[in-house]
C-alpha cells in the first residue's frame, strides 16, 4: 500500500469547516422556508447568518491560501490540450457510469500536483470560480436589501432570492453527491479518513498497473 500526501493541514480545516457549514446553512435555509420546524424562523435566520459570514472568511481563506502557494492550478482544467483533456473526461466518466461496477482501476492517479480528474476540475471550478460567489453575493443581497439598494433594486428582490434558493437546491444535491463519490476508494471511509490524515492509499497493484502504462 503506497501513501500519498494529497490534503495538507490547511485544507482539511477548510474542508470541515465548509462541509458542517455548508450542511447547518441547508438545514436552516429549510428551516427559513418552513420546509423543517427545528427551530424558529427567527432564530433560525440568526445562525444562517452568522453562519454566512464565517463561510465567507473561509472562502477568502481559502482563495488566499491556493492563490499564494500557486495550487489553484490544480483546479485549471489544460484546456491548451483540449482533446486529450476531452479523452480523459469521457474515460473517467465511464469508469464512474461503468467500469466502478466491474471492478476497474480508477483511470486518475491523484499526486499533489494533478489532486483532480478531469471531471472533478471542471466541476470544482465552476463550483468554487461561479456558483459559490454567487450564492454569497446572493445571501448578502438577501440579509440587507436595503444596504444593497442600489443593486438589488435593479436585479429585482424575488430575483436575488430565486437564484439563492435555486443554488440551495443545488449544493444540497451537491453535498449528497460528494459524500457518495467520497465512499468509492478502496474503502468506503478511504477517502473520507484521508480528509482528516492528509494521507490518500493507493493500492500496490494501481501503482504497479500506473508504472506498467507508462513503461509501454
Amino acid at each position: 500500500m503506497k501513501r500519498i500526501y494529497l490534503h495538507p493541514l490547511p485544507i482539511r480545516i477548510w474542508h470541515w469547516i465548509n462541509a458542517f457549514g455548508f450542511i447547518i446553512l441547508i438545514l436552516t435555509g429549510a428551516n427559513i422556508r418552513n420546509i423543517i420546524n427545528i427551530f424558529s424562523v427567527e432564530t433560525a435566520v440568526e445562525i444562517h447568518s452568522w453562519l454566512g459570514f464565517i463561510l465567507l472568511a473561509n472562502y477568502c481563506i481559502w482563495f488566499l491560501y491556493y492563490m499564494l502557494t500557486l495550487r489553484i492550478k490544480i483546479y485549471i482544467p489544460p484546456l491548451h490540450r483540449p482533446i486529450e483533456f476531452a479523452k480523459k473526461a469521457l474515460t473517467q466518466a465511464k469508469f464512474y457510469g461503468w467500469g466502478i461496477m466491474v471492478g476497474d482501476q480508477n483511470p486518475h492517479h491523484a499526486t499533489p500536483d494533478h489532486k483532480f480528474n478531469p471531471m472533478q476540475q471542471v466541476s470544482y471550478l465552476m463550483i468554487m470560480a461561479l456558483l459559490i460567489p454567487v450564492q454569497i453575493i446572493t445571501g448578502l443581497f438577501l440579509w440587507d436589501p436595503k444596504l444593497f439598494s442600489p443593486i438589488v433594486n435593479i436585479i429585482g428582490i424575488q430575483v436575488v432570492d430565486t437564484i439563492h434558493v435555486f443554488l440551495w437546491v443545488f449544493f444540497s444535491a451537491f453535498i449528497i453527491v460528494h459524500f457518495y463519490l467520497a465512499t468509492l476508494g478502496h474503502t468506503t471511509w478511504a477517502h473520507i479518513i484521508a480528509m482528516f490524515t492528509g494521507y490518500e492509499e493507493e493500492h500496490e497493484e494501481h501503482v504497479h498497473g500506473e508504472e506498467h502504462s507508462h513503461s509501454h
